[in-house]
């Protein structure tokens, strides 16, 4: 790596964030669960520190529209929709786990995990399967590419915007297998206190991180296609919109397996990257972002993979 003060004044930056709003839960006695929302927005801060410092810039770290490769978020906030759908499948296919078609995503009705008010579950009532599934894939896509993206670009312009960028030399693979690790433990505070893995907190730490790797490669992908960070932010989004569809749909079995962040959900994303691995990855660079730019400023498609990620329809969650 040509310059390593990059992504070390991203780690240092994240790691002192992060401590501060662990270090705050700590003071007030109020838990990590209920001030997740601040904790996303500590990765996008040390991204902001990191292109203060520079490099990259702003706009080399992925803080533009692409203009020219719109359709990307599109499938952004479509693929992860396809990802749950397939890791929901898969834990159908274990012992023990079973389909419940007329459970209720958006309210957790039909679970052991609803809540309610009164007797009553708490939210809108859904028809029945298919419609259940088909309104939820609305709603998730809807909410997830509007008010989830504000609260998902918090974490994506650290991980995928100034931290992949800082990370360029070490190539799609190497960059994304150390975005996955370090954003797999930055959830370990908010993990420990029972987020997604109630029952195994501590292995539920190995189980986020064994995740976050298995999406790091998908991830970096969508970005690096799209030349912008606003289409991790609409996946993620929309994945973090859509993933209780997992559990609701397929119920039993171990929390560590059947979860869109536990081995179903990150086999889901291994199957993916594997195609992404056989379609052949694209390059990562320094100016990823503006790479191909022609001379009135917008994105030029290229054909090979050097310079466009081509396209992730021939493949198919909180994260």
């Amino acid at each position: 790596m040509t310059d390593r003060r990059p992504p070390l004044v991203f780690l240092g930056s994240l790691a002192a964030l992060s401590a501060g709003v662990v270090a705050l839960s700590q003071l007030t006695g109020v838990g990590m669960v209920v001030l997740a929302p601040l904790y996303m927005f500590t990765p996008m801060l040390a991204g902001i520190a990191t292109c203060l410092v520079g490099p990259p810039s702003f706009e080399r770290a992925g803080l533009r529209v692409g203009w020219g490769r719109l359709r990307w978020l599109a499938v952004a906030a479509v693929v992860p929709i396809a990802l749950v759908l397939l890791g929901t499948a898969l834990s159908l296919a274990l012992p023990g786990v079973e389909f419940v078609p007329d459970a209720n995503p958006l309210t957790g009705e039909g679970t052991d995990f609803a809540q309610t008010q009164g007797g009553e579950p708490v939210g809108p009532s859904l028809p029945g399967w298919p419609l259940n599934l088909l309104a939820t894939i609305a709603v998730a896509i809807g909410v997830g590419a509007t008010l989830n993206v504000i609260f998902a670009f918090g974490e994506e312009f650290g991980w995928r915007g100034a931290f992949l960028t800082s990370l360029s030399p070490l190539g799609f693979w190497g960059a994304s297998a150390v975005i996955g690790l370090v954003w797999g433990l930055w959830h370990a505070p908010i993990v420990l206190e029972g987020y997604n893995f109630p029952n195994e907190p501590v292995l539920g730490v190995g189980a986020m991180t064994v995740a976050c790797l298995a999406m790091s490669p998908v991830y970096t992908y969508v970005t690096l296609s799209a030349r912008s960070v606003l289409a991790p932010a609409i996946f993620h989004g929309t994945f973090n919109a859509f993933a209780t569809a997992l559990v609701v749909f397929a119920q039993g079995g171990s929390e560590l397996v059947v979860n869109p962040v536990g081995l179903m959900g990150a086999l889901a994303f291994g199957i993916a990257a594997v195609l992404i691995a056989l379609r052949g990855a694209p390059e990562l660079t320094a100016d990823w972002a503006v790479a191909g730019e022609d001379a009135a400023g917008s994105d030029a498609e290229d054909g090979d993979h050097g310079g466009d990620a081509g396209t992730l329809e021939s493949s198919t969650g909180e994260a």
